[in-house]
């Protein structure tokens, strides 16, 4: 689960093609849980990807806002406009299964990103998962994070989450990061676990938490939106030096926080448009009938935890879009 506002995105697109006379169409249909930041790359990454291809793509898009019946209700105009392929982050792995049936059973092929179903309707009703581990990710976050407290010292440290953990994924986030300060030895304790995926909520609960916990060492971000929010928190409230912030999701203000190196120390992420790119393979594939064997399509987790990475990922992404 990546950063998530109240925007929304409904619309109808066709790109052109690589400008090849061979060039063949396919429609699918695409659900994100934001219009910017991570969901912005997915989308970049899925119209590169197909320009590439020489095909000519139509995207039917919309934004799920993390409602169950949005989606339920979206998933049912593409099945009716008869797409080729649905690209999605489902928002429950048991809430969106009964939408994805109704696709499979109308021999649309789903693949997920990011999030998907329980294993058990996955296996029957999805035909790819193209997913960055959530657990490696967050374990990668939580050694970048142990290895700060040891260089400062801190062998007990006090911790608060914001979590987004309203999907399943967040959860397995948090599980890898508590399962890597354990294994290196820290007795740390998680003094608040909130949600806050959304930047300006995450902003005030951050807040709030800071005020209630004046020895509180860090916080975690579980999404980009939280990560931010913490450190916008932290520098309102005057508490740079004293708590720093680890996170997932790179964008380019956590770039710039990343590179001042003051309050973010570390953030794992995930590539946005490599992600679009291997849906959007994935669900070429499947339209062929060539669904991999294994629905599980894997995609790196890339931790940046120096000034110079967040300075070097600046510059390799001049545009913003992650």
């Amino acid at each position: 689960m990546k950063s998530i506002t109240g925007a929304t995105v409904a619309s109808a697109i066709l790109l052109a093609g690589a400008g090849s006379v061979a060039a063949q169409d396919i429609s699918i249909g695409a659900i994100y849980m934001d219009a910017q930041g991570y969901y912005a790359g997915v989308r970049k990454g899925i119209q590169d990807a197909a320009s590439e291809a020489g095909q000519n793509l139509e995207i039917i898009e919309t934004n799920a806002q993390g409602d169950v019946a949005k989606e339920s209700s979206f998933i049912d105009s593409l099945i009716a406009a008869g797409v080729d392929a649905i690209i999605t982050s489902p928002v429950s792995a048991d809430g969106s299964y009964r939408s994805i049936r109704r696709a499979h059973d109308a021999g649309i092929p789903v693949i997920c990103y990011n999030t998907c179903l329980n294993d058990a309707d996955m296996q029957e009703f999805v035909s790819a998962y193209a997913v960055g581990d959530p657990y490696e990710f967050g374990h990668k976050l939580g050694m970048a994070a142990a290895e700060h407290f040891k260089a400062e010292g801190v062998t007990a440290p006090k911790i608060a989450v914001l979590n987004c953990e309203f999907v399943e994924v967040c959860v397995t986030r948090r599980e890898g990061f508590e399962a890597a300060l354990t294994e290196a030895g820290l007795t740390y304790e998680i003094v608040a676990n909130q949600e806050g995926a959304i930047l300006d909520n995450a902003i005030s609960v951050a807040s709030t938490i800071l005020t209630g916990n004046p020895e509180l060492d860090a916080i975690f971000g579980e999404a980009g939106g939280a990560t931010l929010g913490a450190a916008r928190a932290i520098r309102a409230q005057g508490r740079v030096g004293d708590v720093v912030v680890f996170g997932g999701d790179m964008t380019t203000e956590i770039a710039q926080e990343l590179e001042q190196y003051d309050v973010i120390k570390a953030v794992v992420d995930i590539s946005g448009q490599g992600m679009g790119r291997l849906a959007f393979q994935q669900a070429v594939l499947a339209v062929e009938g060539n669904a991999p064997d294994e629905i599980l399509v894997p995609y790196d987790v890339d931790l940046y935890a120096t000034a110079e990475d967040g300075a070097a990922w600046l510059e390799a992404h001049p545009d913003g879009i992650p």
